[in-house]
This record gives structure tokens, sequence and C-alpha cells, in this order.
């Protein structure tokens, strides 16, 4: 028969990452689920985004760098 996988071990949530202290109060680092609401944390990933409790996603807009035109002379 077959072999039990082994069973994937989790990190714990170090949630002193998320908050930055601002003289006597704390505030938040990452953008919050605008359809979880505050309570839920967006994930920071390359170009998105994401919330992983309901799958929201916002991509970053890609800026287009204009062409450089040359002088002739």
């Amino acid at each position: 028969m077959g072999e039990k996988t082994p069973k994937r071990k989790r990190k714990p949530v170090n949630a002193w990452k998320f908050f930055e202290k601002k003289g006597d109060s704390a505030e938040r680092v990452r953008k919050s689920c605008p359809k979880c609401g505050k309570g839920v944390f967006m994930a920071q990933h390359k170009g998105r985004i994401t919330c992983g409790k309901c799958k929201y996603t916002e991509f970053e807009s890609k800026k287009k760098e204009e062409p450089k035109q040359e002088e002739k002379k």
C-alpha cells in the first residue's frame, strides 16, 4: 500500500510584524482586506496584493516608461 506523506509543519504567525509603533499608538503596516474588514491583512506578493481568506486580489499598475527620443545632429 502507499506510504503516508509527512504532514507539513506550519510556522506560527508573527503578529508583531504587521504593526509599527508610532509614538503611543500602533499603526498597521500591511493593507487590510476591503471585503473581510479590518481584522484580515492582505499578503504582499510580487505584482499583487491578495487576501488569503476571501481570495480578493489587487494588481499593481504597471508604469510604462516612454522611450527616450534621441536628438539627431
